[in-house]
């Protein structure tokens, strides 16, 4: 017997549609080198269905991809339902990505045309003739002075808006593509993420949950994490989709910056990489401000830092769990019941983990190169693998001997983790930073947490090194606060109570600063490059 319901597809611009209707009155602020700019989301949708009039005009085809090289601003959110709400697939280009990258990426979308920010448009046009399907760049003034090249590709998105027609939204196939982000790329091509209109709205639906990110019609919400990087985690969406306001950072991305938003616009939830939440604390310190969550992710989130946080501006940060290859948000570490009695150090130490998986995503842990699976126990650790209806299957056009699926239906994380016997995750470290000494595996993330919560330490990394007996011994790559001194022998000591004896590293080396990726964080290759010949 079959249920008697209808079958309403879960579609992008159902999510618009409901905004547009219901929420009208809501306001959406960009900051801008000239002062914040705000809107309605009245004023937004008039706009974006405009924007679906501009993609016709241009003859962007029915599938097409539509590239942005763009920051976090009302634009963007047009973009964001725009092109998806036309059938058509929007690509987010990573502003911070290197040149031959950026082609790579254009070229394997085959993107038709890039929406450019003014701020950031010295970066993509001499790129331009190297993007062999791209036939029109559209400038949005985003408050910058470049200069606009007088070139028959180009035009100005507030013209284009001004003279387009409204159009109507409907996609009637939830498995349409709606959008793409590439991975950063840290070992061969990038590679491409394709997401569905069924996959975005059932990810939307996920993240607003209480267990998760808990949005609602009464929150602020302001995306730091970058809507270029792996779908602005979800943020772009599921802000429209309850009706919250939202406040876009433009290319103020300076911590005083966002401190000032957070205080100014009245922002009750943020989001963002840890170096980021590094340098807001000492704005954010003292001030009054309305926020009840601070998430955190794309690589693990210090202890230290989640801790700084309570102590210093009143709440931890709330660390989930994620990958471009799951939409992103998979898991969330918010604090569960049983712990609230518990001690600061429990709780502390929860908030460090990854989480929960929510509902839709299931978790489990495997022996390396198998899919025999390793106990709930939080001792064994194995590769972390999931699946679920926000999970990538495949990449768009992969690369020869590239699988992310296993034999039996998991998708490969890259990730190793251990379980607890609640399903909560902990992530001991990416595979490819796990360091391997005397047979026996080191966790670099460990590491770097425990000297991380020194005093005197700002950022730390800790990488394997070659060792002629042990075959490789960690070093840690260790930047001091600003105005302390710090040696070696003081990092030693303070985490030997800490670790295992044989896993302290053989050296510490002080360093200006930790290079980072294109969407911040630590880059341990650029490290490993740095000191491939090193030698304790």
């Amino acid at each position: 017997m079959r249920g008697l319901m209808q079958q309403t597809p879960l579609t992008i611009d159902s999510i618009f549609r409901y905004v547009e209707r219901h929420h009208g009155d809501k306001t959406i602020v960009t900051n801008s080198p000239t002062g914040p700019v705000r809107t309605t989301y009245a004023e937004w949708a008039v706009r974006t269905r405009k924007l679906g009039g501009v993609l016709d005009t241009l003859g962007i085809s029915a599938d097409g991809r539509v590239g942005t090289f763009a920051w976090n601003s009302a634009r963007h959110l047009e973009l964001y339902f725009a092109v998806p709400s036309t059938g058509r697939v929007l690509h987010t280009l990573n502003i911070r990505l290197f040149p031959e990258q950026l082609t790579y990426i254009a070229n394997h979308a085959e993107d038709e045309a890039v929406f450019v920010d003014r701020t950031v448009l010295p970066l993509l046009w001499p790129l331009i003739d190297t993007m062999t399907t791209v036939r029109h760049v559209v400038v949005m003034d985003d408050g910058g002075d470049n200069e606009i090249p007088d070139d028959p590709r180009v035009s100005l998105y507030e013209d284009l808006i001004a003279a387009a027609e409204p159009i109507d939204f409907r996609v009637e196939d939830e498995n349409t593509a709606a959008s793409m982000c590439y991975t950063s790329g840290t070992t061969g091509n990038p590679k491409g993420v394709l997401y569905s209109h069924r996959s975005t709205v059932l990810h939307t639906m996920a993240v607003v949950q209480p267990n998760v990110f808990g949005m609602a019609e009464t929150d602020v919400v302001m995306p730091v994490v970058p809507m270029f990087h792996a779908n602005a985690w979800g943020l772009a969406q599921a802000g429209p989709a309850v009706g919250a306001a939202m406040v876009f950072p433009g290319p103020m991305m300076q911590p005083k910056a966002l401190a000032d938003l957070i205080v100014d616009e009245g922002v009750t939830f943020t989001a963002g990489v840890p170096t980021i939440w590094q340098g807001v604390l000492p704005e954010l310190e003292g001030r009054e401000h309305v926020l009840r969550d601070i998430g955190c992710g794309g690589s693990a989130v210090p202890k230290a830092l989640s801790e700084a946080y309570r102590e210093r501006v009143g709440l931890p940060i709330l660390q989930a769990w994620g990958m471009t290859e799951t939409h992103p948000v998979a898991t969330s570490a918010r604090l569960p019941r049983r712990l609230f009695d518990g001690s600061d150090d429990d709780k502390a130490s929860y908030r460090a983990r990854a989480g929960i998986p929510f509902m839709g995503v299931e978790v489990r842990i495997v022996e390396a190169g198998t899919t025999d699976e390793l106990p709930w126990d939080d001792v064994a650790t194995g590769e972390l693998q999931v699946r679920g209806s926000t999970t990538a299957l495949d990449y768009y056009k992969p690369d020869a001997g590239v699988e992310l699926a296993t034999s039996d239906g998991w998708m490969k994380t890259g990730d190793v983790a251990a379980i607890d016997p609640t399903g909560s995750v902990r992530i001991a470290d990416r595979t490819k930073d796990l360091i391997k000494s005397g047979g026996e595996w080191i966790s670099s993330v460990d590491l770097e947490n425990a000297i991380m919560s020194h005093p005197k330490v700002k950022e730390a990394a800790v990488i394997g090194i070659p060792d002629p007996k042990w075959d490789e011994r960690p070093l840690a790559c260790v930047v001091v606060a600003d105005g302390q001194e710090l040696t070696a022998d003081e990092v030693i000591e303070h985490i030997t109570p800490m670790v295992a004896k044989w896993w302290l590293p053989s050296a510490v080396e002080f360093i200006d600063e930790v290079p980072k990726t294109s969407v911040g964080k630590f880059s341990k290759k650029d490290l490993r490059t740095r000191f491939a010949d090193y030698r304790a």
